[in-house]
């Protein structure tokens, strides 16, 4: 919004040509989201501990949790308000990259709010707090994951086909259904990335400013490579495919990152406030939508590597169990698990590790995930 209002006034006053600037304006996206942040957010926690909206802790959960049952839930409110007011304001507004990530956002973010707000309701009515039913959940994610990947096949955004990605630590190697029939599978594709994603987030959201930091790393990120690419003469160098006007994703990216640290100061342990499905639902669509538009698909799995390791210690868990169940009883499957509890993160606590030091190491895993993924801008 400031670009399209200030950029024309460029010729008389000089200093709004800095609104050209990517770089300036994702440093402007990121301070505003941190003060939206630190405004709205004491007033958000009031309200939500006002109405009673507080946190479900899960049977099984380690026992240092239980005095989280009166923690309030929905903080995510908090990332949402942090996240869009400063994007519509430093970005292009007719940026198609930015207006598809920032739906696919809000759409998950809505489909959060219901179920938080359907936990809240049914809690009050003294029933079971089940929050949305879950195919009814899957239902919402897969639409909008159809939805991205329908459009972004049959309408291009760039000069590279719709239905393609990228392979990372391979320059120039684009991937395309060999045959124009098997384009249609790119869109389970995208659906599969955003539906998985989204989950991933919502999985590692179990401790205080766990999902928060890991978002940030992997937004801030995703930052470097949106600007990369969205640059001629980076890209060249790089030998990455172009995508013109895919650098606003910078700005959007920033204001994930401040949205995440001005959470944080409410998050940390120990937390005023959870951000439940409303913000890890949310998060997680904008990371898929962004490795979605940037054909990053694949490097997703680097630059999400811990959210990787936490989704997968839940299949397995799951599926070990369930085979040791139907193979040598239920009593056998109960006392011989692969993981003491998942998601990962559980496990290593109920090892012993205190929760910051288990918050913390993850963070620094992150990190590590993240600094591979940004060696592959070089190593192809």
């Amino acid at each position: 919004m400031l670009y399209h209002f200030l950029v024309p006034l460029t010729r008389t006053v000089k200093v709004f040509n800095l609104f050209n600037y990517i770089t300036f304006r994702a440093a402007g996206a990121f301070v505003t989201s941190l003060l939206v942040a630190f405004i709205l957010g004491p007033a958000i926690v009031r309200r939500l501990q006002a109405m009673s909206v507080h946190q479900v802790v899960r049977e099984g959960t380690p026992d240092s949790h239980q005095g989280k049952q009166n923690t309030p839930t929905m903080g995510g409110l908090i990332i949402a308000a942090a996240t869009v007011v400063p994007t519509l304001l430093w970005t292009r507004l007719d940026n198609r990259y930015v207006s598809l990530a920032l739906a696919v956002m809000v759409w998950m973010g809505a489909i959060g709010f219901l179920d938080d707000y359907l936990k809240l309701r049914q809690r009050r009515q003294g029933e079971k707090n089940r929050g949305l039913v879950e195919r009814y959940k899957l239902a919402g994610q897969v639409t909008i994951g159809v939805a991205l990947g329908w459009y972004l096949w049959r309408n291009p955004i760039s000069a590279l086909p719709g239905a393609s990605t990228t392979l990372p630590f391979f320059k120039y190697v684009l991937l395309v259904p060999g045959a124009m029939w098997l384009a249609w599978l790119y869109v389970p594709f995208v659906t599969f990335v955003l539906t998985g994603v989204s989950n991933a987030v919502n999985l590692t959201d179990g401790l205080d400013g766990l999902a928060a930091g890991l978002t940030a790393i992997a937004a801030l990120t995703f930052a470097v490579f949106a600007y990369v690419i969205g640059r001629v003469d980076t890209s060249t160098y790089l030998e990455l495919f172009y995508l013109r006007g895919a650098g606003e994703l910078t700005v959007f990216c920033a204001a994930i990152v401040g949205a995440c640290l001005g959470f944080l100061w409410f998050n940390t342990h120990p937390a005023q406030v959870f951000m439940g499905d409303t913000g890890s639902l949310a998060l997680g669509g904008a990371l898929g939508a962004i490795a979605i538009l940037l054909k990053s698909e694949f490097l997703l799995l680097l630059i999400g590597g811990v959210f990787v390791a936490e989704t997968m210690s839940v299949i397995i868990q799951r599926g070990v169990f369930k085979f040791r169940r139907r193979r040598y009883g239920l009593e056998y499957a109960q006392t011989h698990r692969v993981f003491r509890r998942a998601p990962l993160h559980h496990h290593f606590e109920l090892r012993g590790w205190p929760e910051t030091q288990v918050v913390v190491r993850f963070w620094i895993v992150g990190i590590l995930f993240a600094t591979l993924a940004l060696s592959t801008l070089k190593l192809r």
